[in-house]
């Protein structure tokens, strides 16, 4: 397809995702759930699923098959940058408040959906269409372990800032275990992505290498990265030169990432986690949340969802399959996350609220899920199942925890901050 015709294709699918992204969003805001969940859904209502099941030359003209890696290209882009702006929120003063109790919390989180997983495994790994022809069982049973452990931080993050829990024992327990549950699980995709395929030489050079870029990051990369800070005011514009260096830095960071056979989105969490806090990073949002959240991160959805057939579930094997994967995934994380927290003196409530936040998995799931299936670890018939197993879960998640706080309102005392 020529170079000009793809540019008409993408700017129509752009009018069309952001339409559709904004609108399902919107509904979804009015029957009490985050605008992304709403989003995410519309992603999967422009696939095979609905529109093309619905109208499918409609579809298939939209969304023709040589414009796909114009689209992925956008969606990585997309999703990179939010991660990166997600490592922007990471604040290390709420593990120390909480640490111990979150690591509880954390590793029960991630433990029992493992084991749940490597359970499982043996039997999905003979379902056809659920994972790729090269896929070892020991692979296979690390990925589905990591895709049903994940929680979704942001989301989570989100939740607590709009029940005006921020600050709270509640929210930092919950924040706290949240971000360290997603740490482990990356860390355990990073080796998934490393190993697959390939020898274990290739997989300990990526392991050792986003070893080393981490420490790097963190205990160079923050110095130099601190005279970045000195140039951003708070009652001033970012100055465009500064913008340019912190998005080369980023592409370069996106760029190591995938070079050293990990993936893009890792760089740019890492760097937004290293950024200096206030004026700088204040502004970086400001400048950029916007164009992600409402044109590039609505893409990613899109491709996702393109990617999604449902229908597959109809096959009996797969529909078992799906079955029993939400059963671990929900039940696992909520009854262990549950009783990490009453184990550490949490009320039933409280223990509740932390379970029902943990299983909100949204974006961070569907990033987990587009890399496998890229990397071919995954087939279309278990993507589709782990889409589903997305949605669900953060649909769940909010009133879940709404009916929990309501049923049983426990006031919190502010805490100080750790010093």
């Amino acid at each position: 397809m020529p170079t000009s015709q793809l540019s008409v294709y993408f700017f129509a699918q752009a009018a069309v995702i952001v339409l559709v992204c904004q609108l399902v969003g919107r509904l979804a805001q009015r029957l009490g759930q985050p605008q992304v969940v709403g989003e995410m859904i519309a992603g999967v209502m422009l696939g095979p699923s609905l529109f093309g099941l619905l109208l499918p030359g409609v579809q298939q003209a939209l969304f023709p098959k040589p414009t796909m890696s114009m689209l992925y290209v956008a969606a990585q882009l997309g999703v990179g940058l939010y991660m990166f702006l997600v490592g922007t929120e990471f604040r290390a003063d709420q593990f120390k408040s909480r640490a111990r109790s979150a690591m509880t919390v954390s590793a029960a989180g991630i433990l029992v959906p493992f084991a749940l997983a490597f359970a499982l495994t043996p039997w999905l790994h003979t379902v056809p269409g659920l994972f790729g022809d090269k896929t070892r069982l020991s692979e296979a049973s690390l990925f589905l372990g990591a895709a049903v452990a994940i929680t979704a931080f942001p989301m989570l993050a989100r939740i607590i800032q709009e029940r005006g829990l921020a600050g709270t024992s509640l929210g930092t327990l919950a924040l706290t275990a949240g971000a360290a549950d997603d740490a482990a699980a990356w860390c355990i995709l990073a080796i998934v992505l490393a190993s697959f395929g390939g020898t274990w030489t290739g997989a300990y050079l990526a392991i050792g290498g986003g070893v080393a870029f981490a420490l790097f990051m963190m205990f160079v990369g923050r110095k130099l990265l601190s005279h970045l800070a000195r140039l951003a005011s708070p009652d001033k514009p970012l100055p465009s030169s500064l913008l340019a260096a912190v998005l080369v830095l980023f592409c370069m960071s996106a760029f190591a990432m995938d070079a050293i056979g990990i993936h893009a989105v890792f760089g740019g969490f890492l760097l937004g986690c290293v950024m200096p806090r206030g004026p700088l990073t204040h502004k970086l949002k400001e400048t950029l949340h916007p164009l992600v959240v409402v044109l590039l991160l609505p893409m990613f959805f899109t491709y996702s969802g393109l990617n999604t057939r449902l229908d597959m579930l109809f096959e009996p094997a797969i529909f078992i399959a799906a079955i029993a994967v939400l059963a671990i995934s929900f039940g696992g994380k909520l009854v262990a996350c549950w009783a990490a927290a009453r184990l550490n003196g949490e009320s039933h409530t409280d223990a509740m609220a932390i379970g029902a936040l943990m299983n909100a998995r949204g974006l961070m799931e569907l990033i987990i899920i587009n890399i496998g299936l890229s990397a071919g670890v995954i087939q279309s018939g278990l993507f589709s199942v782990l889409v589903l197993m997305a949605v669900l879960t953060t649909l769940l998640a909010t009133p879940l925890f709404n009916w929990v706080i309501r049923k049983d309102p426990v006031p919190e005392p502010v805490l100080e901050p750790a010093r």
